[in-house]
């Protein structure tokens, strides 16, 4: 009698966790996937006579003018107070912005934190910051934090329960190759996030932001093209 209650304990257990994945896929999660193979991302700060883009509305614009058409666009990581990138931040193969190792308070600080990276043969990547090694061969990255998954794991500090809710948005590596941004529809928890992008067989993925956090994504009917940001995600084509 007791195995029988206890198989019935898991079963119930397994299925309300089958239904609030089912609940999250849609809605609370914006998902946007980028094959590097056959799309164009870049990273955005300023433009060629150094004024800041800011906004994805800015970028849009600017996009527009250079005849290309922005298919997406999201903000890329934490930023100073002068909107300058916080951390490591990297764009066409230049250094801009050093790596971060120092101790303080805050998300970005929360270690391990990490970067994203893609190479100049359109290979994308996220470690930790201690693991993270600059050379030659890396086009575009960012840094911030904190990790959500690492090798697999979510982030230790995560707490199933907590109260810390807001809106966010982060950056995955899926096991094909290809590069998942999610962005919450609602306020979600650290520990709620992480799981989203381990569903998704993540075995690394990297916080970018909170509250502030935009996504311009029309094939999916989401334009957000308001923010005032430093570096910014885009997909563009002709």
């Amino acid at each position: 009698m007791k195995l029988k209650i206890i198989l019935f304990l898991f079963i119930m257990i397994g299925t309300v966790a089958l239904i609030g994945a089912v609940q999250y896929s849609g809605d609370t999660f914006l998902v946007y996937k980028v094959d590097l193979k056959k799309q164009n991302l870049e990273m955005f700060w300023k433009d060629a006579k150094g004024n800041r883009f800011g906004s994805i509305e800015k970028l849009r614009s600017w996009v527009e003018k250079k005849k290309l058409k922005l298919e997406f666009a999201m903000n890329a990581g934490m930023y100073k107070p002068d909107n300058s990138p916080q951390g490591l931040y990297i764009e066409n193969e230049k250094i801009l912005s050093p790596l971060d190792t120092a101790k303080a308070l805050g998300n970005f600080y929360l270690k391990p934190n990490g970067v994203f990276y893609i190479s100049t043969n359109k290979i994308a990547n996220i470690c930790t910051t201690e693991k993270f090694r600059s050379d030659s061969k890396i086009k575009y990255a960012t840094q911030s934090g904190p990790m959500l998954i690492i090798d697999g794991k979510i982030h230790p500090d995560f707490k199933e329960e907590s109260k810390n809710v807001n809106i966010r948005n982060g950056v995955g590596i899926l096991p094909d190759g290809k590069v998942v941004f999610v962005l919450s529809k609602k306020d979600v928890n650290f520990y709620d996030f992480a799981y989203y992008f381990k569903s998704l067989g993540c075995k690394n993925a990297l916080y970018l932001d909170g509250f502030v956090s935009r996504a311009y994504i029309p094939s999916e009917k989401w334009i957000q093209t308001d923010g005032n940001f430093g570096a910014l995600f885009a997909v563009t084509r002709k």
